[in-house]
């Protein structure tokens, strides 16, 4: 059975999305819609070069800081080359 962890650390965080090849995004959509930056995703490349269209990549500071400012975790699955990731709130 997999498991995942929940994590705020920065560093952790952001080894976890370089090893699988992500980027640190927002949806692109959500910019203006209240919310403290946007909501956050990581952008994978898909097979064949494609990324997801509906995302904007943005910098490590200004995703660290709407995570800080939305009081987030990370779940991740560090089991081999998962993907596995969900933003949850931090209570």
């Amino acid at each position: 059975m997999s498991t995942a962890t929940k994590t705020t650390n920065h560093d952790d965080i952001r080894r976890w999305i370089e090893e699988r090849g992500g980027k640190p995004a927002i949806v692109a959509d959500t910019e203006d819609n209240g919310r403290e930056g946007g909501i956050l995703r990581i952008n994978f490349e898909e097979p064949g070069g494609e990324d997801d269209k509906g995302l904007r990549e943005i910098g490590w500071d200004e995703f660290f800081k709407i995570f800080e400012d939305n009081d987030l975790a990370l779940l991740v699955q560090d089991e081999g080359d998962s993907r596995f990731n969900k933003f949850v709130s931090r209570d």
